[in-house]
């Protein structure tokens, strides 16, 4: 329970992590390097669109 105050609130956390974190990994052993870094950049592009959140920052 690495730096979490009670059980539940790690369960919270990894309850919303484990749907957030396939997002950012897309099976690199499948993508050239081309492809892959295509993919990720599409990928933080909609992260950014739906947090509404600006990289510059």
């Amino acid at each position: 329970m690495k730096r979490f105050t009670s059980t539940g609130h790690a369960q919270r956390f990894l309850s919303a992590f484990s749907s957030i974190s396939p997002h950012f990994r897309p099976g690199r052993h499948r993508l050239t390097a081309t492809e892959w870094r295509t993919e990720m950049a599409d990928r933080f592009a909609l992260w950014q669109e739906v947090t509404a959140t600006d990289a510059a920052a």
